[in-house]
């Protein structure tokens, strides 16, 4: 007798687990998150990814990612959340822990691709950081954003107390350090490169 998994339920049995989580993710790692799927063969991890646009609103993104998870948990046996803090003080933690799942370690993208250890041992305060996404993505997360492509004089303004322009690398592209270089120039500050890999985030996810 063939019986079904909601018979189980009906039952009052658990059904058979399928042992999928789903990714939960900041749209800024997409790219990111499947190249570690690919490296790894981690078919079991399905990646649903929220705007990238939400990090110019932090305070929306508790109850984005409430909505999503709400909406696709039922299908997952887990789901794992991959946003830092991100600005939101804490409220993105209270909410992941109402909700019953886990979220990346770490106050932000930059700490966890550098390694949160690590980051805070630097204690670095005149840093301003880009990683691959934010480098390819400059004009639409950088410049129009805060008009600098209309106002260039306010540029100083942004980017007075700002030193060095760190580019945490997640792959050796000598084309996106010559543009991220460009981008150091543009803001006038000095420029340094690091090839950080996934840091952390390789790591959360090879727990799951």
């Amino acid at each position: 007798m063939h019986i079904k998994d909601q018979d189980l339920v009906e039952l009052g049995m658990d059904a058979p687990k399928s042992g999928r989580i789903l990714l939960l993710a900041c749209g800024a790692l997409a790219h990111e998150v499947l190249a570690l799927k690919r490296l790894n063969t981690w078919d079991h991890l399905d990646l649903h990814c929220l705007p990238a646009k939400l990090h110019n609103t932090p305070d929306l993104i508790p109850d984005a990612v409430e909505a999503a998870v709400t909406a696709r948990r039922d299908d997952y046996d887990d789901v794992f959340v991959l946003y830092a803090d991100c600005g939101t003080g804490g409220l993105l933690q209270s909410r992941c822990a109402q909700l019953g799942v886990e979220m990346l370690d770490g106050p932000h993208c930059y700490s966890f691709f550098e390694g949160n250890a690590v980051f805070e041992a630097r204690d670095e305060l005149t840093c301003f950081y880009l990683t691959d996404f934010l480098v390819k993505q400059f004009d639409a997360f950088v410049t129009r954003p805060l008009g600098l492509d209309r106002h260039p004089e306010l540029r100083d303004m942004y980017f007075g107390n700002y030193t060095t322009l760190v580019y945490q690398a997640q792959v050796d592209d000598p084309d996106l350090t010559e543009t991220a270089r460009r981008h150091a120039q543009t803001l006038g500050l000095a420029f340094e490169r690091r090839l950080t890999g996934y840091g952390d985030l390789e790591v959360a996810l090879s727990r799951l």
